[in-house]
């Protein structure tokens, strides 16, 4: 079980390394990125709806009540977390000093980023002490969501004045708390077993929060009737991804 969990949190943390797609232009975002977000975020809301919450609730030790009120807690901790975030940004705005500004940037972004990878890990390491299914899917939605807010990350290094290098090195150096995260809590997991429900329960807010609040809201923002379609066809597939993993893969 622990190396299937290094293993996967090493594989997302190497996903940082995406960035490099950028290097020969940072001033666009590649055109498959809109693809990317639509198909992350079927992806979250299926791994949320259709693994993390029936596991949860499967586990025992808890009533389905409970279950959904870490949920909603999840989802309201990530709201307040990331306008605590944006509060920092637009202070640093109203600073008048850029060079202040985007060394902020840099500091805001990379802890933000070390810490939401270290939730992953911690997220990953409950869904492979659930079972190897839950922790396959858990990992490929991870996977999803991640290469297009690296790419997003990386972008952010470049605007904020990191060399080409720098922005990657650091990138790749704050995807690996991931499997710190994972490492630790699999040895703390083991203690406390009755924590792991719980923790798929947060989760499970974590992914609905992303989903519906920071990468369905940009697909919103497209006018195109042919992308429109083209990214509700991603969208389903990311859906669909999960549901064959859930539905088709042995219970371990």
């Amino acid at each position: 079980m622990l190396i299937s969990i290094i293993a996967a949190t090493t594989i997302i943390g190497l996903i940082s390394l995406i960035g490099i797609i950028l290097i020969f232009n940072k001033e666009q975002k590649p055109d498959f990125l809109k693809s990317l977000i639509s198909l992350a975020a079927g992806s979250l809301l299926a791994a949320a709806f259709l693994d993390l919450l029936p596991e949860a609730v499967e586990e025992g030790g808890f009533s389905v009540g409970v279950i959904l009120k870490v949920t909603l807690a999840s989802i309201l901790f990530f709201f307040l977390f990331e306008k605590v975030l944006h509060w920092h940004h637009c202070r640093c705005d109203d600073c008048g000093h850029q060079s202040v500004v985007k060394k902020n940037l840099v500091f805001l972004n990379l802890t933000g980023d070390a810490f939401h990878n270290l939730i992953d890990g911690f997220l990953i390491s409950s869904a492979f002490m659930l079972n190897f299914k839950t922790g396959l899917a858990v990992t490929l939605a991870v996977i999803l969501h991640e290469i297009p807010q690296e790419l997003a990350d990386f972008g952010i290094l470049l605007y904020a004045g990191l060399t080409k290098f720098k922005a990657l090195f650091y990138n790749f150096l704050v995807a690996l708390t991931a499997v710190f995260g994972a490492i630790m809590f699999y040895f703390f997991g083991q203690q406390f077993q009755n924590l792991i429900p719980l923790m798929a329960a947060f989760a499970a807010g974590n992914f609905i929060y992303l989903s519906t609040a920071d990468l369905i809201p940009e697909l919103h923002h497209e006018t195109d009737s042919k992308k429109i379609i083209s990214n509700s066809i991603w969208l389903i597939v990311g859906v669909l991804l999960i549901f064959g993993l859930t539905k088709f893969l042995p219970h371990i």
